[in-house]
């Protein structure tokens, strides 16, 4: 009871830090440089410029609640109750912060490429905490959601890319070409940032070796870098004689120890070198890489 509760609190912890954070990239850097980047707030900067043409002022808090409401009550009926809960936690909790978060900017920068990225960088560290936190912020993911519903034989993200693509072609339409050109810039270091946490960085790296000294290297693997070596069975197709390929995952400073001791036993070997995402289990901890 505990553990689930510790879990809960933990990944509301992770949504207010991240809806935070995107509250903070929205109004730091996407809205005062009207970058569109797709999803609710991006229609938000849409509205309020629009409506500060004719003297309006609509902040972008209560456009993201009232863009959601809708959806949300369409979508009760086919999400799963603990997503709906943390979803909703999440879009009230952004529309909260993108009210609070207004009233402690700096002064940034009004370079396009910085805003471009760093925006990038915070929408996509905190997208990826409430992802992390089996949530999202409703928005353009909620409406896909439900059009998928309905529409089952299209996958879920070509949706969300159509989506968010019809408002980022309304920005391209409000504010230019120029500015939709950095926006897209600031969706794909979005992206990549989502990508790199979710997924985790290639902090590790895995070897395969074929050579004819496979018995030799594996012992000096385990001795001197003592990690574990596993041998697979291979055959090379050419000359039709077996082969040893020993696969041993080391962390990248590793790397050029493991390289020197391939080339004392065997400098004909044969190495291939590949990212590994996330390592797990005995014998090898994330901390070392």
């Amino acid at each position: 009871m505990n553990s689930k509760l510790n879990r809960a609190i933990y990944d509301y912890l992770l949504i207010i830090a991240g809806t935070t954070l995107m509250a903070f990239g929205v109004n730091c850097f996407f809205e005062p440089n009207s970058l569109v980047i797709g999803g609710v707030s991006g229609l938000a900067i849409i509205i309020a410029d629009y409506a500060g043409r004719i003297g309006l002022n609509i902040p972008l808090w209560l456009t993201n609640l009232v863009l959601n409401a809708p959806l949300f009550l369409v979508a009760m009926k086919s999400m799963g109750k603990q997503f709906l809960i943390r979803t909703l936690v999440s879009t009230v909790y952004l529309s909260i912060a993108l009210y609070y978060t207004q009233f402690f900017l700096l002064p940034i920068s009004e370079d396009m490429v910085l805003s471009s990225v760093f925006g990038g960088v915070l929408a996509g560290i905190g997208s990826a905490l409430v992802f992390k936190a089996a949530a999202t912020t409703g928005g353009s993911d909620m409406l896909a959601y439900i059009i998928h519903k309905k529409v089952k034989h299209i996958s879920l993200s070509k949706i969300l890319f159509v989506v968010d693509g019809a408002i980022i072609l309304l920005g391209l339409l409000a504010f230019g070409p120029e500015k939709t050109m950095y926006a897209i810039i600031a969706v794909f270091i979005t992206a990549k940032v989502i990508d790199s946490i979710l997924e985790g960085l290639s902090f590790a790296k895995a070897a395969f070796i074929i050579s004819n000294h496979s018995q030799n290297i594996a012992d000096a693997l385990m001795n001197e870098l003592e990690r574990g070596v596993t041998g697979l069975n291979g055959q090379g197709m050419y000359t039709q004689t077996d082969k040893d390929v020993l696969m041993c995952v080391v962390s990248s400073k590793e790397m050029p120890k493991l390289k020197e001791i391939v080339h004392k036993y065997d400098e004909s070997a044969f190495l291939i070198v590949a990212d590994v995402r996330e390592v797990l289990g005995e014998g090898f901890k994330q901390s070392e890489a």
